[in-house]
């Protein structure tokens, strides 16, 4: 027979016991130790060396060493040397072989990778915390000790190859070098990727006389995340054996202007329009930063339409097959490119792009209101805010500011420049490109497709 005093008895706990736990909780929560937040720490080393971190409790580490020696750094004599930089980051090294990195590496279950920009070269290691001495050690070789033994070297040429084929499947890649070949004289036309004459090319030394010439002290920035300053520092000191000084000094970004056509049988037409934008850290980048997400920087929800953006607004008008378009920019340390990337159907390519030519004219003509000028500031901030949200945008973010001028900003400095930006600096902005000598890259079946002189 079933005992209900016992039953009542047995509920009542369990009540309690429901009720009292979030209350234990609480409390729990309230005990635990709240970790203060940190700032940026940055030190010069007295050889130019520049070390940057950041503490932020992460249980990992991340670690990069960004280099200025982008491709921007190559000449006639060793076009693609840094694209088989980046993928000569596990050959063996005076302190090391190939194996013992790799095998080193993954035995700690950290990762070593190497990527490069127009401008940059960054080697990055990531661990558990416990581990940082360990793959710092293995950064320091790939860095300061590489041999480039012959046959390592001649072993590359079918990866780079593999490098190139996985690469240009994506037709943007394509447009986008060919953009930069058709924009500039010297410097920036340097492509990312090894040119096809020069596979198999490049040699030894050449790759020996690269990192002489660039890999230099105060080129260099050491940027960590998860790591305490003071043991960064000691990492840092064993970069102070390397070449000190400057470096080769580089050839200067001149903008001229032209075109590039890549005729095919491919149904969808690829092209980008630009002119020149502005360097890197003044007040006229913000600008086109904000006009590049007035005009329209990418859509903001899933598979929807970018109803806010003025570039897709006008192209709609003008067609009413599928398409995509986009607003362009890139900045560098003493140039920058600014326009529009369209993709549409052979058939409407001049429709698409002749109807995005004509949204940036009305911008520059002061088609802006008060609610545009707005809702791009806070896209803008929206976006640069939630890219450091991630240890990789974080970093980068560091780095790129540690190596252009051996400060960081804060978020909130950079969100004030944003708010800064005035609707007549945007119209400004958009009168540059609207007057500015053009750029153009194209591919696809471009029979209908105008030449630049055209627009």
């Amino acid at each position: 027979m079933l005992n209900l005093s016992l039953l009542r008895s047995d509920l009542q706990r369990r009540l309690y016991s429901a009720q009292a736990a979030p209350k234990f909780e609480a409390v729990a929560a309230a005990e635990r130790v709240r970790l203060p937040a940190q700032d940026p720490q940055i030190t010069k080393l007295p050889n130019g060396l520049v070390i940057a971190s950041l503490e932020n409790y992460s249980p990992s580490s991340k670690i990069g060493l960004f280099v200025r020696a982008g491709s921007r750094y190559e000449n006639v004599g060793n076009f693609g040397v840094t694209h088989l930089l980046r993928l000569a980051a596990n050959l063996t090294t005076k302190g090391a072989s190939a194996f013992r990195i790799t095998r080193g590496v993954e035995a700690v279950g950290g990762g070593l990778s190497v990527t490069s920009t127009k401008e940059n070269m960054v080697y990055s290691v990531e661990c558990m915390r416990d581990y940082v001495d360990t793959v710092m050690e293995y950064l320091i070789n790939v860095t300061t000790a590489p041999e480039f033994r012959h046959w390592e070297v001649a072993d590359l040429t079918p990866r780079i190859n593999v490098d190139k084929a996985l690469a240009f499947q994506n037709p943007q890649i394509g447009v986008l070098e060919n953009l930069h070949t058709a924009a500039y004289k010297s410097a920036l036309c340097n492509a990312l990727y090894c040119p096809d004459y020069m596979v198999g090319k490049i040699t030894s030394e050449q790759l020996h006389a690269f990192v002489q010439n660039n890999f230099t002290s105060a080129r260099m920035a050491l940027v960590g995340l998860g790591v305490d300053h003071a043991v960064l520092k000691q990492v840092g000191e064993h970069f102070l054996n390397i070449r000190s000084g400057q470096g080769a000094a580089g050839a200067k970004a001149v903008y001229r202007g032209g075109e590039v056509r890549e005729q095919n049988a491919d149904s969808l037409v690829h092209a980008a329009v630009v002119a020149e934008g502005a360097a890197a850290g003044s007040a006229e980048a913000n600008a086109f930063a904000v006009l590049q997400h007035m005009l329209g920087a990418g859509p903001y929800i899933k598979r929807g339409t970018n109803v806010t953006s003025k570039l897709s607004q006008g192209v709609a008008k003008a067609t009413t097959q599928p398409f995509d378009t986009t607003a362009f920019n890139v900045s560098y340390s003493d140039s920058g490119l600014f326009g529009f990337y369209t993709i549409s159907q052979a058939g409407v390519a001049g429709d698409v792009i002749k109807a995005a030519m004509a949204q940036i004219k009305a911008v520059a003509q002061g088609g802006v209101t008060a609610a545009d000028v707005t809702r791009a500031k806070n896209q803008l901030k929206a976006r640069y805010l939630m890219s450091m949200e991630s240890a990789d945008g974080l970093l980068d973010e560091i780095g790129a500011q540690a190596l252009a001028s051996g400060t960081c900003v804060q978020p909130e400095s950079a969100a004030q420049k944003i708010d800064s930006v005035s609707a007549n600096d945007i119209v400004n902005a958009a009168k540059k490109f609207v007057a500015g000598k053009k750029s153009m890259a194209a591919s696809g079946n471009l029979g209908n497709t105008p030449f630049v002189d055209e627009l």
